[in-house]
């Protein structure tokens, strides 16, 4: 049997058992001041607009600068990004479940130099590449579904529409003013595969109209095997016209 003679043993089932082979431990990759005060943590201040503080239990401080990152970033923003973690943060860096990117370090005193750091970091057009803020009563970052770029079932695409939306209230992000946490999220169609409808404002993409079928390119298309199964209703399906 190909089990057999893989090393399994039916009489001990769990011996030399591997059950996990995805990605390292997340504790792997844990700033030495959280690993060693992981689960004792005593409360946390948001000392200003994406600056938080985390004390620990045996006095251990953490301070985390959050900044705004977009959704899809080419290589040179990751690379830039491990820059800054390996200048500031001890190689440690971490992304937040609304695309914010979080550096962190161990002394109030590292704080400014990241801070000065990050803002001096502007596009050519003069925009900031890593914006501070995100926290508390303010907007945090916009999330948004895939898009164009890589999903086939989009109404519409959502960098550009969330470029767009963020401009207009990048103030909120920046500062807190409001009186709670604004989310505010993108879907861009009626299957909002990033649970729009879980944030305190979303938008939603959707067809007006349902799309003309030219029968005498559809034969001819190799993707036509692509654009049948992704219909739930077949509404797109094989056929002859005369």
């Amino acid at each position: 049997m190909a089990f057999i003679s893989s090393g399994y043993d039916p009489k001990q089932p769990m011996k030399d058992r591997i059950t996990d082979i995805g990605p390292k431990h997340y504790q792997e990759f844990l700033p030495p001041v959280i690993k060693n005060n992981y689960g004792k943590w005593l409360y946390h201040e948001i000392l200003e607009p994406g600056v938080l503080m985390h004390k620990a239990e045996s006095g251990d401080e953490v301070y985390t600068v959050r900044c705004g990152s977009p959704r899809l970033m080419g290589v040179q923003t990751i690379r830039e990004i491990c820059e800054i973690a390996d200048k500031h943060c001890g190689g440690h860096v971490r992304w937040t479940t609304r695309n914010n990117v979080e550096f962190m370090v161990d002394s109030k005193d590292k704080v400014a130099p990241l801070k000065e750091d990050l803002l001096s970091r502007k596009h050519t057009g003069g925009s900031f590449k890593f914006p501070i803020g995100g926290t508390g009563a303010g907007m945090t970052n916009i999330i948004h579904t895939q898009g164009w770029v890589h999903c086939h079932t989009a109404s519409t695409d959502a960098s550009g529409t969330v470029k767009a939306v963020m401009d207009d209230l990048f103030e909120e992000f920046t500062q807190m003013r409001l009186p709670a946490q604004l989310r505010v999220s993108m879907a861009c169609c009626v299957n909002m595969c990033g649970a729009v409808h879980c944030s305190d404002i979303g938008f939603v993409g959707y067809h007006r109209k349902p799309p003309i079928i030219d029968h005498k390119t559809l034969d001819n298309i190799c993707e036509i095997p692509l654009a049948v199964s992704a219909c739930p209703t077949a509404a797109i399906r094989p056929t002859k016209i005369d």
